[in-house]
């Protein structure tokens, strides 16, 4: 690296360069227990990695406030059952969860409806019972949320505002 000019330096000195190591280590193998021999194995209820998730923790509180719901159910069922449709949706661009994957999730199940239709309130409330108790109900967390189509999740915010409430079934993958 240079030195600044006003740096007083030996002309006769050597330039310093970079001496490496007298070992070179092997190469990496996968050998530990929880290290993954390829890629990540993916299918039912194996979840959806990607990068930064947590923060749709810090997107659900923010949209608490707007979440609507039925006598009988629980906003923090509502938020913990869309939390995993949002990770998924973000996972399948590969990049971290952003408002718009929330918020599509509320709005396909009908959380930001004042008065959804009465099939899809009896639906969501056995889908989304105890969700927020993840521990008791993982198994159908992470059904909900594998569920819901692909295709559902590669729309376009602008295109679940305008399917809900007619195409509520074929978004939820209730078809």
């Amino acid at each position: 690296m240079a030195a600044p000019q006003f740096v007083p330096t030996d002309p006769l000195e050597r330039p310093r360069s970079y001496e490496g190591s007298a070992r070179v280590p092997g190469p990496w193998t996968a050998d530990r227990p929880a290290d993954l021999d390829g890629r990540q194995p993916s299918g039912p209820h194996l979840g959806s990695p990607g990068p930064d998730q947590g923060y749709a923790l810090h997107l659900a509180s923010r949209l608490r406030p707007r979440v609507l719901v039925a006598p009988g159910e629980s906003v923090d069922d509502a938020l913990a059952g869309c939390l995993g449709i949002a990770l998924r949706r973000a996972s399948i661009f590969g990049r971290a969860p952003v408002i718009h994957d929330f918020t599509m999730a509320l709005t396909m199940w009908g959380f930001f409806d004042a008065d959804p239709p009465t099939d899809l309130l009896v639906e969501r409330r056995t889908a989304f019972e105890g969700l927020a108790h993840t521990a008791q109900h993982y198994a159908e967390a992470r059904s909900l949320v594998d569920r819901v189509p692909e295709a559902t999740l590669r729309m376009l915010h602008g295109q679940v505002l305008s399917a809900y409430p007619a195409r509520w079934r074929a978004m939820v993958g209730s078809e």
